[in-house]
């Protein structure tokens, strides 16, 4: 139903695209991220709540079209419906039946529920096309209420210290689902330029995050800093940008903080373990959510997580993608 080629994932019967990475004329668009909404399609099928930061990241010119959760479009021989991921705001999975037989691709997708999107749906299907990124027994992650009280215990600790804590988290999904965690009576929270367009594309689609200030324009003084929190894309690390801060403390919030040695390696003060990836047991529930009897890992630990559903008895392989490749939590 779905074939490999060089552009990316094609559907011969409807003749589209499914997040491809070359240009081709109909791309079926999971989500707003670099690695599967890439630059130069003729037209992109893409959830309402999607529409602004897709249009954010691709600029005016893009010819965007969009589909409800859950509503039947006809392609061709084939149909198409696109259904929550719970990612980041208007992701999507994508449903394909040909015939009798369906087909799902997941993108990317976590299971917690969070107030930045819509909430993820498992989808029954017979082939299950799944990231994996954090495919490994190791990844396990706390709930984001446990988070949100280590990030409130920090950014006191800054305040007590003097220091204006910088929160890293990538400027698309994970930054508004961080803002949405915090306590703005806690102290002043602004943000990073490329934050702030994005947030704004957010507010578009009608998610209501807490308030926060756009730095550049706030022009905060040096008493606000030290009791302020500043989100940040994690390449404002290093730059003339944050030394203008004065004192800061600096924290990255990623699924990657799981491992021993990335907050050292990043020479970071704090790290906090917050995906919008699935973690190992949701990933394993998510695929027997789905009755799938044939799974196709995308990205991440791809060959381990065949090789488990293989032991299994499920019929499970690699498919090698070009997503992941510059991804938001790579």
């Amino acid at each position: 139903m779905l074939t490999l080629t060089p552009s990316g994932l094609y559907c011969p019967a409807g003749d589209f695209y499914i997040d491809p990475w070359r240009p081709v004329a109909r791309a079926v668009v999971t989500h707003a991220h670099s690695d599967h909404a890439r630059p130069g399609h003729a037209a992109y099928l893409t959830t309402p709540q999607g529409l602004p930061p897709l249009r954010t990241r691709l600029g005016p010119e893009a010819h965007l079209q969009t589909l409800p959760y859950g509503k039947l479009l006809r392609m061709g021989a084939a149909t198409v419906s696109l259904h929550p991921a719970g990612h980041i705001l208007g992701s999507a999975q994508v449903r394909v039946a040909v015939g009798g037989e369906v087909w799902v691709v997941s993108g990317d997708y976590k299971t917690e529920p969070d107030a930045t999107c819509t909430p993820f749906e498992p989808v029954a299907c017979h082939t299950f096309i799944t990231e994996c990124t954090f495919g490994l027994p190791i990844y396990r992650w706390q709930p984001q209420a446990v988070i949100a009280g280590q990030l409130s215990a920090w950014w006191a600790a800054c305040q007590a210290e003097g220091r204006c804590a910088v929160l890293y988290g990538y400027a698309l999904g994970k930054a508004q689902r961080l803002l949405s965690l915090l306590d703005p009576q806690q102290g002043p929270i602004y943000v990073h330029g490329a934050v702030h367009s994005l947030n704004q594309a957010y507010a578009e689609a009608g998610v209501a995050l807490p308030p926060s200030q756009y730095l550049a324009e706030a022009q905060p003084t040096r008493a606000e800093l030290r009791r302020a929190l500043v989100l940040a894309p994690p390449n404002a690390a290093g730059t003339p940008w944050l030394r203008k801060l004065g004192p800061v403390s600096e924290a990255f919030a990623s699924g990657w903080m799981q491992i021993r040695g990335t907050r050292r390696r990043r020479a970071l003060d704090r790290g906090f373990v917050l995906s919008d990836h699935v973690d190992w047991p949701a990933l394993l529930a998510t695929v027997a959510a789905t009755g799938a009897r044939r799974v196709l890992a995308t990205h991440g630990y791809t060959a381990q997580l065949a090789a488990y559903l293989q032991a299994q008895g499920l019929e499970a392989a690699v498919l090698e993608t070009e997503f992941g490749q510059g991804e938001e939590e790579a």
